[in-house]
């Protein structure tokens, strides 16, 4: 008779919380972040420098979470494409993006519709690292430092011209800056992106650019282009023999471009915390710091709470440039 007996409901129930409460861990564990691919919007083409930031860091992280990091390359509009992307992405982790000075403190002030909000729209995650600007000069060019340029400049307003990759570009925000902090009127030749201004520097055309280490060191390292300031605080490895601006007389002048990662808003604290923990692991490593190093980035690893206060500063810093100079984009 026993076994024929009708369990009492009170019998049932707690049967099956018994067996809810066994299945909670490995329901955790399934649940647990992240538990399928993660995807980082670049904002820039496959295939150059930022590229080939991105990729580095999407391949590492991809080693400490345990799952793969897909590089999604969304160029254009100055980085607000794949920014604006990035931003209306779930808010579970599972979309990061590889913020820039571009993106986070740059484009924002220039395009009226960027489809973000570049201080509310996200969260950061941390700091990779950053690209001093350098000044170049064609390799045979009379102007050997920074004082022969501004010289030249004072004494023939207007006539020396400097190439950027577009209006609002970071080169042509670097260049307005210097011309603010050597008091000198310089010709800005904005070039629909590429390397067109770069040729036209070697071909003698432009007498100066202010550009990223990242762009530059190639044509550098390749003899044709020459350098003649870095914007980093000490010299550069690399460039032991090329002063800092600081250095020719220029201490003010503090430019650099910048990468980072962000999640969109909203993103669970426990997820970005995770995100940001990985990133630290990731910038440890030897090779992530030799690789970055090689092309011309310096690893600056900061926290999401640094991050977030350094983003701050830089988007109002070029907000007023661009307001100062009504630079306004191509």
């Amino acid at each position: 008779m026993f076994a024929n007996r009708i369990p009492s409901r009170r019998t049932v129930l707690t049967a099956v919380a018994l067996a809810a409460a066994a299945c909670l861990p490995a329901l955790a564990q399934a649940q647990a972040y992240p538990n399928k691919p993660v995807t980082l919007i670049v904002p820039y083409p496959a295939g150059g420098a930022n590229d080939a930031v991105g990729r580095l860091i999407g391949q590492k992280l991809a080693e400490t979470l345990g799952q793969p990091v897909v590089i999604d390359n969304r160029p254009g509009a100055g980085t607000t494409i794949g920014a604006a992307l990035a931003a209306r992405a779930p808010a579970d982790g599972y979309t990061i993006l590889l913020g820039s000075l571009a993106s986070n403190a740059v484009s924002p002030h220039l395009i009226a519709n960027p489809g973000y909000d570049a201080l509310k729209d996200f969260a950061p995650i941390g700091l990779i690292g950053v690209a001093p600007i350098v000044a170049t000069v064609n390799k045979e060019s009379p102007y050997t430092s920074l004082k022969s340029l501004v010289d030249e400049a004072k004494k023939h307003p207007g006539d020396v011209m400097y190439g950027s990759a577009g209006n609002g570009s970071p080169l042509h925000l670097a260049g307005e800056l210097f011309s603010q902090a050597a008091g000198v009127n310089v010709t800005h030749v904005p070039y629909k992106g590429g390397n067109a201004h770069t040729m036209d520097l070697i071909g003698g055309r432009l007498a100066v650019i202010f550009d990223t280490t990242t762009a530059a060191m190639p044509m550098i390292k390749g003899d044709k282009i020459r350098a003649i300031a870095v914007s980093s605080p000490t010299r550069l490895p690399d460039l032991p023999n090329v002063p800092t601006f600081a250095e020719a007389g220029y201490p003010g002048f503090e430019v650099q471009a910048w990468y980072a990662l962000y999640a969109p808003a909203k993103t669970p604290a426990d997820v970005l915390a995770r995100l940001s923990a990985d990133l630290g692991k990731v910038m440890a490593m030897p090779e992530v710091d030799s690789k970055l190093k090689s092309l011309a980035v310096k690893p600056a690893y900061g926290s999401a709470q640094e991050l977030g206060a350094f983003t701050q500063t830089e988007f109002a810093k070029y907000g007023k440039v661009i307001k100062t100079a009504n630079i306004k984009a191509d």
